[in-house]
């Protein structure tokens, strides 16, 4: 036996020499072979402490761990690897060791929002009111103060531009921003967008401030990392860490927002604040959570860093953001209603109403008209179209592929400024007419004077009354009530009963499984795939 301690004193990190000065031989014969603790000592340590090696160091470490037929690497060649490369940032599978020198660079460029909100008036109470003992004392109460809110927010250029929520400054009477270094600023608001949630403040400080840098949404992918920087419950400067759970997500919460789904923990106060990626660029602004506690549960919400760019573009120029206008409801075409009209691989958004003197009623558009595509792109369904007529300028021309029937056509209209709309609230009727129900789960009747009545229908209401729907069937799963009045079947208008039991046995002979019905309902028109029951 050879005492090799000297030579692999000299080749071991520190780490490892104080294990090898209590044992390390070594055995010559075919390979080198190192004994069984060392070996295992060594390996931890190495493991433990050099895990990113560049892989011909990590090659070597295996070597003198293993033995090999190969010429082994030097102890001093080994050495010389560790000596030379640095630790990276990353681990092989592309997890970090640490966060830190990110926030250390990004952190500067968030803020704190202080709201200092309106006091709504309330009726004046009189003191005199009171009996006297009563009277000194409300006197010394104190008045009501301003309510304080508080939020996150990121500034996005250098002369003092800000983001965050519109619900943060919402009914706002004073802003103050608050550095991460301490200085404060009353802030100026230059403009909200209610519908996409985002409000752009400004500051004037002396000298230029930390701006962010903005990803490319459209680059992320679910599983990427993301950090999210803010003030939860005031606790500025909080950094919590996660990945995308999914993208697209639509919540209920504004027609114009496809929102990237996080699972890095916000909470209150975090609304406002920066989504950043692995790089320390935003791909969004935390917006809201889902929660049924009120506290983070990993999901929440950001609003992609293409749509603020968008919206902010329009605030810095206007102070108020102006959107496109077709003048049409519209629905999903969803694969239900592809399969009624025996086009089961169609997308896009079907044409529930044209409004009267609209872009669209002058393009020629018609009720029921599957609009395909926009400007050339396909669609995947109504919201697409919303968002993508809303991003065109009014006056511009888009034009469209439609399927009206059995024939793909071509429209072109010249878009419109887009008015706040308000829809009329309708009160439900009681119903107490128990007719027999069709194969789609409907009671139905011819519209009279006393139907018209009883239901409170329209006065422009002509088609099949609805008069029971099957509580347990697939059309009051989609929302069919009593008093709807079904327009059409398919291409077809129908006035009697008779009519539509017609349709369903026409649908029933082509081999489909549901017929789409246009409905005029208490909150407008609107298309519905209705399944067929087989068994009546």
């Amino acid at each position: 036996m050879i005492n090799r301690q000297d030579e692999a004193q000299r080749a071991a990190p520190e780490c490892v020499k104080g294990m090898l000065a209590q044992r390390a031989t070594v055995s010559l014969g075919n390979s080198y072979r190192l004994s069984s603790v060392l070996a295992g000592l060594l390996f931890l340590c190495v493991a433990a402490g050099l895990t990113a090696f560049a892989p011909n160091a990590w090659a070597d470490v295996k070597r003198l761990h293993k033995g090999s037929d190969a010429h082994p690497a030097s102890a001093q060649q080994l050495a010389d690897n560790i000596s030379r490369r640095p630790l990276p940032h990353f681990w092989d599978g592309g997890a970090p060791f640490s966060f830190a020198d990110l926030v250390e660079r990004v952190a500067p460029s968030v803020v704190t929002v202080t709201v200092d909100e309106k006091v709504k008036s309330e009726p004046q109470f009189s003191a005199q009111s009171l009996p006297a003992p009563l009277r000194k004392f409300f006197r010394s109460m104190p008045h009501p103060q301003h309510p304080i809110a508080m939020g996150s927010g990121f500034i996005i250029d250098s002369a003092g531009d800000i983001v965050t929520n519109n619900h943060v400054v919402a009914n706002a009477r004073k802003i103050t921003v608050k550095l991460k270094d301490g200085r404060k600023f009353v802030a100026k608001l230059l403009g909200t967008d209610p519908a996409t949630d985002i409000a752009l403040l400004k500051i004037n400080a002396s000298k230029p401030l930390p701006a962010v840098q903005f990803a490319n949404d459209r680059n992320v992918r679910v599983g990427d990392w993301v950090i999210a920087v803010g003030d939860p419950f005031g606790l500025s400067n909080t950094v919590t860490a996660g990945i995308v759970s999914s993208l697209g997500r639509t919540i209920g919460s504004g027609e114009y927002t496809d929102y990237i789904q996080i699972d890095a923990p916000i909470n209150r106060g975090n609304s406002g604040g920066p989504a950043f990626d692995i790089e320390g660029r935003v791909i969004g602004m935390n917006t809201m959570i889902y929660s049924p506690s009120g506290g983070s549960v990993g999901i929440g919400f950001a609003i992609p860093s293409s749509t603020i760019h968008a919206i902010v573009a329009q605030l810095k120029a206007h102070g108020k953001v102006s959107r496109g206008w077709l003048g049409v409801e519209i629905q999903d075409f969803t694969p239900e209603m592809a399969a009624s009209i025996g086009k089961p691989n169609l997308t896009g958004a079907i044409v529930a109403r044209v409004l009267p003197h609209s872009p669209a009623e002058q393009a020629g558009f018609r009720q029921g008209d599957v609009v395909l595509a926009l400007n050339g792109a396909s669609l995947r369904d109504s919201r697409d179209l919303t968002q993508q007529i809303a991003d065109i300028s009014a006056g511009q021309l888009a034009h469209f592929t439609i399927l009206r029937g059995e024939h793909v056509q071509r429209l072109t209209a010249r878009i419109a400024l887009r008015q706040p709309q308000v829809l009329a609230r309708y009160t439900k009727p009681d119903t107490t007419i128990k007719p027999t129900l069709t194969a789609i789960g409907l009671g139905l009747a011819e519209v009279t004077p006393l139907l018209r009545r009883h239901f409170n229908l329209d006065a422009r209401a002509d088609g099949v009354v609805i008069t029971k729907v099957n509580p347990n069937g697939d059309a009051a799963d989609k929302g069919v009530e009593p008093g709807d009045v079904i327009v059409s079947i398919g291409e077809h208008k129908v006035r009697t009963p008779t009519q539509v039991q017609q349709a369903i046995t026409h649908a029933r002979e082509l081999g489909r499984k549901s017929v789409l019905a246009l409905l005029m309902t208490r909150a407008g028109e609107r298309f519905v795939a209705l399944t067929i029951n087989q068994k009546s």
